[in-house]
């Protein structure tokens, strides 16, 4: 084999792995591997072997999985901040966030509620990549984008040594891997975590997945998206939680045709396996055969590399103020959500197109909306109800009915609950 041929194959597993992972994962494992290479003495033919070396790299880091015994009591729970009427001061450990990452806009609605109810917020950036974080270029991001809204909290990164200092009141926990830094840092603040999905199923049983659930027995308190997660933390972990509800922005989702429609919209994100990728392919592949003139548009990642056994609209990644248009464009989309609920389904309403989600209590426990189309995970039934609606006759009925279903939700009423919640944890 050839120099060339051993790059080459390099580069082919280097590109499979970040169309099943993405590019934030794909760097942390590149850089780590080559700095890890770089850190160990070489002799005679040892650089062939360092190059088959695998590093221990997780999103969080090593030294912190290791160090957190929750079996142990903790300082800050032994002896918990002494705290005032406030207002408090929060901080938010997490990920660096991206342009398109819907979980980071999540946050960053309810942290512009806590700014809004008087309370500070301090963000912290945690990541285990050897790569260093940017901060200003994530300020850049977000000062640009239309998906975040605009806080005065400042943004640093999140180091060990100093944490998160001495006026925190309160701390979260915003993904597994930060729950470790939050419960290692120094400080007598409360602890708290906003869950917004099942994070163990993320992953194949094996460190990573356990190193997720255990983040749930650290003893945080808890303020769900959603009721199934509240459920299940407090009945499989005893976790004290908070729900607060899904809504929609109806400022910017929106039902604009009335005219019946005949395409097809899929949430289509390979790389995030909870989202059934595969399984809605199946289901829209027979949607093809047995109504080969459906248009059918794919859009949340760039599907191109894809074998996709049928003619489609590939969109990747879109704005949020480009979704609107898209939907008013489709009768029905398909919504795979796996683990805790997507935020589509609600959206989706708002722009009178009915969402055909698969049928479990992670679904139904989020919303019971009735226009949604609760369906069981069968390719071919899920196809059967998509086709239903294509051809339903008072399709246009329908899709006013599922408009005016959502007028009364609101992000505010939501983060009303957060916030509310919130105050009386930190009085309890």
């Amino acid at each position: 084999m050839t120099a060339f041929d051993t790059v080459a194959g390099y580069a082919r597993r280097g590109a499979a792995y970040y169309r099943k992972n993405g590019a934030r994962l794909t760097a942390a494992r590149f850089f780590l591997g080559v700095s890890s290479r770089l850190s160990q003495p070489r002799s005679g033919s040892s650089a062939k072997r360092l190059l088959r070396r695998k590093p221990l790299h997780m999103l969080t880091t090593f030294d912190d999985a290791a160090a957190v015994d929750w079996t142990t009591t903790p300082p800050w729970r032994e002896r918990p901040r002494q705290l005032g009427e406030g207002p408090f001061t929060t901080a938010w450990i997490m990920s660096p966030p991206g342009k398109s990452s819907g979980g980071h806009q999540n946050i960053f609605r309810f942290l512009s509620f806590l700014e809004g109810a008087g309370h500070r917020v301090q963000i912290f950036l945690y990541s285990s990549d050897p790569m260093p974080i940017d901060v200003q270029a994530v300020r850049d991001m977000l000062a640009e984008s239309v998906a975040y809204p605009h806080l005065r909290a400042p943004i640093e990164i999140y180091r060990p040594e100093s944490g998160v200092g001495p006026d925190a009141d309160a701390i979260f926990a915003t993904g597994w891997e930060t729950a470790y830094p939050a419960y290692l840092d120094p400080s007598d603040a409360r602890r708290f975590y906003f869950v917004q999905d099942f994070e163990p199923s993320f992953y194949p049983v094996g460190s990573e997945n356990k190193l997720a659930e255990n983040s749930y027995r650290f003893g945080f308190e808890a303020f769900t998206a959603g009721r199934w997660l509240a459920q299940k933390l407090a009945a499989d972990y005893s976790m004290t939680t908070h729900p607060f509800d899904f809504a929609t922005d109806l400022t910017v989702y929106a039902r604009s045709n009335d005219a019946r429609r005949s395409d097809v919209f899929f949430y289509a994100r390979p790389v995030t396996t909870r989202r059934g990728f595969e399984l809605g392919v199946m289901a829209l592949a027979e949607v093809k055969r047995l109504r080969p003139q459906t248009t059918i548009h794919m859009a949340g990642w760039n599907v191109a590399d894809w074998d996709i056994p049928f003619d489609y609209v590939n969109h990747g990644a879109m704005r949020i103020d480009e979704l609107s248009p898209l939907y008013n464009r489709c009768a029905a989309a398909l919504v795979m959500s796996l683990t805790n609920m997507s935020l589509l389904p609600l959206e989706l309403l708002s722009c009178g197109t009915i969402p055909v989600v698969n049928d479990a209590p992670n679904n139904r426990l989020v919303s019971d909306n009735p226009n949604i189309a609760y369906t069981p995970l069968s390719p071919g039934a899920l196809a059967r109800q998509i086709v239903e609606i294509l051809d339903d006759p008072d399709q246009l009925e329908r899709s006013r009915e599922a408009a005016r279903s959502v007028h009364g939700l609101s992000w505010t009423d939501s983060g009303l609950q957060f916030v509310r919640a919130f105050e009386e944890a930190m009085h309890g």
